[in-house]
Formats: C-alpha cells, structure tokens, sequence
C-alpha cells in the first residue's frame, strides 16, 4: 500500500511569542513519541478520529504529529468554539478521542469518548527509531471545519496524499532559504496558517514562530518582531495588513524574503503598500481555499505590476473556467474550477455537497474569474453566500439559525457588507415577534458566548417582514438592498 509520509528529521524549532516559550525540533519530536505512546493506549489508530480543541502553541503540533503518527484523522477545531459547538462538534464527527489541551476544565465531554487531559510537553529523550509520520495516500489525515459548528457542520476532509502533495507543490515556489524563519500570525485550525504558514516551513527544515491572536496589539509590533527574530518568510490576509501598515512602524532593516497575500480578495493598492513597507518586492496575491489545502495559485509583484484580483498562474494543477453552458474551457471567462493534486476527498458526511462542488474530477470554486492564454487567474466576483470576514469564512445559514432560536425572532437573514478593514463584515436582517422589544446590541449580547466572535454580527436591520423571491425564497441580495434602505442599529 503507497504511503504519503511526513519526516519529522529534519523538521525545525516552533516558538510561540505570546507565551515566551520554544521547543527544539529534539524537543517536539519526544513529545510527538510520548503523545504517541498514549494514544496508542487509548486504543487510537488507522482509521480512528481525533479531535483537537486547542491550538497555535507548539503543544498543538506535537499532537497533530502524534496523531498522524498512528496513521489517525486530526479534526482541528477553532480552540474558541463555544462548550455548546463543541459538542455538536463531537456530535456530528463521534471521534475516538478528544485532545482538549488547556480547556479541559470548561468542557462538558461526553463519558463514552476517550479524553486525553494531560497537555503536551517538550521532551528530548525519547526515540521511536524512525521518524517517518504519516499513512495510506487515500486515507484520511485531516479535517477542518468551514461552518455549521451552530448546526450542521460542514466540514473538510484531506488525505494523507492531499496534504504531502501541496506541501511538495508549496516547496517548488518557495525555496528553503526563504522559509529558513516564517511568522505565523494566523490561527493553526485555518488552512492558511496551518498548512500553508506552518508545515510547509517545518518539513523544509525552517523554524516557526507563532504569533497568532495578536490582533491590533500583535499587529503594531510586527516591524520589530520581523527584525528581532530575523524572519525571512510570512502570509496572512489581507484585514491584517490593512491594520499592521497603520499601526506598526516598518522594519529597521529588510530581513524578510517573500510575503503571501491570500484567503481574501487583495487590492492592488494593498500590495505595493506592503512591499514599500517591508522592502521586499516579492510579494504575492495568494488564492487558496480550505477545499484545495490552502493555496494553488499566487504570482509575485516581481512578475507582474499589481492588478485588484490579478492572482497568478496554478501551483501544480489545472484551472479552467466553467461556461453558462456548463462547459469548460482553458481560458476565458466564468466560474474558475480547479483540478489540484491537493483536492480534498469528500466533505466529511455531506455526500450531497461533495457532489456539487467535485463534478467531473474539477471543483467548484464558486468563484467568479478570468484564465488568460498564461494560466493566470484573475478574479471578478463570488457566487457564494460565504461572508469573507478578514479572511475567516462565515457561513451566513449559520448566523441565520443561532437568531431564530432567539425566544423574539421570528426570521434571521445574514448577509455581508463591505468593510475597507475586514474586507465584508457580518449584517443581519431580523424580524422580531408581535409587539416584542430588543435592539441589535442586545441580540450581540446574547450571541456572545454562543458562537465564534467573527460570526457574531456587527450590523443590524429590524425588518416588519423579511423579502422573499416571488417563489417564496430567500435571496440575499434582495435581503440586503431592502435593508440598506432601513436605518441599521
């Protein structure tokens, strides 16, 4: 059987920033061998699904290790995640364990579910005698969750062949020299930071510095963190560029090789901004989606002079446009599908959507584009109701279905708005019941605590009556003109 293998030799150091802390790669690779060991005891192997509550600490990567160690399945779940999505979490996955990490305390996990409440430590002294990870090519390795954590879920599954092939494809267009000491300023459940920020530095041999949940704080010290840790590499989005060129002065001197740009349209503007500002001119609009583990297409400012949506030519793979006539072809303009190697299996229980969006061997993306005679992409528009909020998905049918189980709301309708920082922000036409009372500041109370923060709205309609289709459909867009007319709170 052909196996897809990580080599944990030549792995490099992980710091973590907030915490003052660093782990060798001796360190990380005995703490993957005791977690190991554990799992092991616990009955976990091939086949077996493991959740992870925790994350962006070097204890994190020991666990995803030790997982896949035994050839298991790492379900990676934002580590704010209510105790109430949690639990529908496990719900829906029934892991065989569960890693809580630091959380352990504020979770009520069922009795039936192994739980393995000692946290990960640094360890030098253990040697498993190979330090080949991994498992079958078509078997399951990874599983990260794009919405529904409220209701259904919806959640991605990759391969252990997946996963190698876009960290190989990722080594092609970025050299080892470059990914010698990235920053991390994204959260470790998100394909873009995890896959993309992390492993694909690590298995070159690079070190990797985790500065993750920073926010306006981590951003204004970027400058000096670039220079104090000699960081050659970096990605993120493009929300957080936009607060870091405010906030934080530039470097005192260029260290840093190549910045990607990506899960986020990204301006034109935003990119000669960021290469003025950190002194490097390679710096690249970056598509990727948690579908195709993070990104498969980028080109470089050192390539071509910024364009808004100008995104590159494919990173291993094909792109092609989907016609109206449901057609496709290799350039023009339509829906942009994508043939990766690094194309997820299936949504994990959702055969209805796995079937809608793989057709044909090409996924699609939803995404509205152009593919010129070169292979670069370019994108125009969104077919997706997705809100893009500074490059964390919200699924709007998940923001609809917390409100209506508000006792005062009848009708909720979740839609984006443009926002010059977070790229959209979340917005939300209600209808409340009879002659009840409540403002929008109320509702966001009481939505605290009861989903992820980025879901939360920021903009609130009262509608008498929420607009349908003249078949009696809800349509976003007509939601979100009617609403534009009304005054928000």
């Amino acid at each position: 059987m052909e196996r897809a293998v990580f080599d944990l030799a030549r792995i490099g150091e992980v710091s973590d920033l907030a915490r003052a802390c660093k782990w060798s790669a001796a360190e990380l690779r005995g703490a993957v061998v005791e977690r190991l060991a554990t799992l092991e005891k616990a009955g976990v192997g091939p086949a077996s699904r493991v959740i992870i509550a925790h994350g962006g600490t070097p204890a994190f990567f020991a666990d995803l290790f030790a997982v896949w160690a035994v050839g298991a399945c790492a379900a990676c779940v934002n580590p704010d995640l209510t105790p109430g999505e949690i639990a529908n979490v496990i719900t829906f996955t029934e892991p065989d364990a569960v890693l809580p990490g630091d959380r352990t305390g504020d979770l009520a996990l069922p009795d039936d579910i192994c739980v393995i409440e000692d946290a990960a430590k640094p360890n030098k002294g253990l040697d498993p005698g190979t330090w080949r990870i991994g498992g079958a090519v078509a078997a399951p390795a990874l599983m990260l969750f794009t919405s529904g954590t409220t209701g259904d879920p919806k959640a991605v599954v990759h391969s252990f062949g997946s996963i190698r092939s876009r960290i190989n494809y990722n080594h092609k267009f970025i050299d080892g020299a470059t990914l010698r000491r990235t920053l991390c300023v994204l959260p470790s459940h998100f394909g873009h930071g995890l896959i993309g920020n992390c492993l694909t530095p690590l298995f070159a041999g690079g070190d990797v510095f985790l500065a993750a949940g920073g926010g306006l704080a981590g951003a204004a010290r970027l400058g000096a963190q670039l220079v104090e840790h000699d960081i050659t590499f970096m990605s993120s989005v493009p929300a957080f560029w936009k607060v870091a060129l405010k906030a934080s002065p530039p470097p005192s001197r260029d260290t840093v090789r190549q910045i990607n740009i990506g899960s986020a349209p990204v301006a034109a503007d935003l990119v000669r901004a960021v290469a003025d500002w950190s002194g490097t001119d390679d710096v690249r609009n970056m598509y990727g989606i948690t579908e195709t583990a993070n990104w498969i297409a980028g080109g470089s400012a050192r390539d071509r002079p910024p364009e808004d949506g100008l995104i590159g030519p494919m990173w291993g793979g094909d792109a092609a446009v989907c016609l109206s006539d449901g057609s496709r072809a290799k350039t023009g303009e339509g829906e942009i599908v994508l043939r990766p190697p690094s194309l997820m299996t299936h949504y994990f229980r959702r055969p209805d959507l796995t079937a809608h969006a793989i057709r044909d061997g090409w996924y699609h993306t939803g995404d509205t584009g152009t593919v010129d005679a070169q292979g670069w992409i370019r994108l125009t528009g969104r077919i997706k109701n997705e809100i893009n909020r500074g490059g964390m998905k919200v699924s709007p049918e998940e923001v609809d279905a917390l409100l209506e189980r508000h006792p005062l709301v009848v009708e909720a309708c979740a839609f984006g708005l443009p926002d010059a920082v977070a790229g959209e922000i979340v917005a939300v036409a209600v209808q409340i019941a009879g002659e009840g009372t409540i403002d929008g500041e109320q509702l966001r109370s009481w939505c605290m605590g009861r989903i992820r923060r980025e879901c939360v709205p920021e903009r609130w309609f009262f509608l008498t009556d929420i607009p349908k289709t003249d078949r009696g459909k809800l349509n976003r867009d007509i939601v979100r003109q009617a609403c534009l007319k009304t005054v928000a709170t």
